[in-house]
C-alpha cells in the first residue's frame, strides 16, 4: 500500500494539488465519515429524500441519474442545493465508455447535463486513452464554467464475478491516470494501485490518487447476480479512501441508523490505518 494511505486525509489534503480532492478530503474529516451512498433509486422525490436523509453522515452521494423515471430541473437544482446544505460532493456512475467526441457531449451537454451538477464522474478506459484525453479537455476548456470543481474517476477494477477489469486493463488506468493527473482524481478500484508500474509509467512522490471501493456490505456476501460484497473494514484495509455502500444503506429497514454505522465502520477502519486507533 502507498505511503500515502498512511497519512490522515488532512494530511493529504494540505499537500493536494488536485482542489478537488483536497475538498473531499477537507469534507470526510469535517463529517468523520468516508461513506458514499449509492442511491440507486427510481424516482427524483425518493433520490432527493434519500440525499436529504443520509446527507449529515456521508462524504459524498452516487448516482445512477439514468435510472430515474422522471429526471427535470427539479432534479439537478435539488441535488445542488442538498449538496451545499449537508456539505457531500454528487458522483454521476456513468461509466462513460465510447469514443473522445461523443463522451465530450454526453459529459457537457446532452439530456442529463452531467457537468453541471456532477463533481465527479468515472469511465472505463476500455476505448484506450482518447476517452480520458477528451473528458480532461473538455473540464479544462475555457469556456467550461466548472473548473477545478469536477474530476474523473478511471473504473480500474470492478468487484463483479469474472470481471474483465484486470491486468493490461488495469495498468492501462494506471498510466493515464498519471498521464491526466490534473483531472483524474483516482480510480474505482478492490484495492490501492499506488505500487502499480509499467513501461510507460512509474509511482512518483507526490503521486496521490483517491481510491473509491464499491461492493460495501456489512451483511451479505453477494447477490445472484455475480455482486461479491466486502465490509468497510476489509475495503480500507487492501486501500479504499472511500467505500461505496448502496443497497446495505438505502435498502435496509432505517436507512439512517445503516448509514450510522457504516459511517463508525468506516471511520473506525480509517483510523486504525492512520495509526490513530
Amino acid at each position: 500500500m502507498s505511503s500515502k494511505s498512511q497519512l490522515t486525509y488532512s494530511a493529504r489534503a494540505n499537500k493536494h494539488p488536485n482542489a478537488l480532492v483536497q475538498k473531499l478530503f477537507e469534507i470526510a474529516e469535517a463529517k468523520k465519515s468516508n461513506v458514499t451512498v449509492s442511491a440507486d433509486v427510481t424516482t427524483t422525490k425518493e433520490l432527493l429524500d434519500l440525499a436529504d436523509r443520509l446527507g449529515p453522515y456521508i462524504a459524498v452521494i452516487k448516482t445512477h441519474i439514468d435510472i430515474l423515471s422522471d429526471f427535470s430541473e427539479e432534479t439537478i437544482t435539488g441535488l445542488k442545493a442538498l449538496a451545499e446544505k449537508h456539505n457531500f460532493l454528487i458522483f454521476e456512475d456513468r461509466k462513460f465508455i465510447d469514443i473522445g467526441n461523443t463522451v465530450q457531449k454526453q459529459y457537457h451537454g446532452g439530456a442529463l447535463r452531467i457537468s453541471e451538477w456532477a463533481h465527479i464522474i468515472n469511465c472505463s478506459v476500455l476505448p484506450g486513452e482518447g476517452i480520458v484525453e477528451a473528458l480532461a479537455q473538455t473540464a479544462a476548456a475555457e469556456d467550461f464554467p466548472y473548473g477545478s470543481e469536477r474530476g474523473l474517476l478511471i473504473l480500474a477494477e470492478m468487484t463483479s464475478k469474472g470481471s474483465l477489469a484486470t491486468g493490461q486493463y488495469t495498468t492501462s488506468s494506471v498510466d493515464y491516470a498519471r498521464k491526466y493527473k490534473n483531472f483524474v482524481m483516482g480510480f474505482v478500484s478492490t484495492r490501492h494501485l499506488g505500487e502499480v508500474k509499467s513501461e510507460v509509467s512509474s509511482p512518483s512522490d507526490e503521486e496521490d490518487f483517491v481510491v473509491f471501493t464499491t461492493g460495501v456490505n456489512l451483511s451479505s456476501k453477494g447477490d445472484k447476480l455475480g455482486q461479491q460484497y466486502q465490509t468497510p473494514e476489509s475495503a480500507i484495509g487492501r486501500g479504499a479512501d472511500f467505500i461505496i455502500a448502496g443497497r446495505g444503506i438505502y435498502a435496509a429497514p432505517d436507512p439512517v441508523e445503516a448509514a450510522q454505522r457504516y459511517q463508525k465502520e468506516g471511520w473506525d477502519a480509517y483510523l486504525k490505518r492512520v495509526g490513530a486507533q
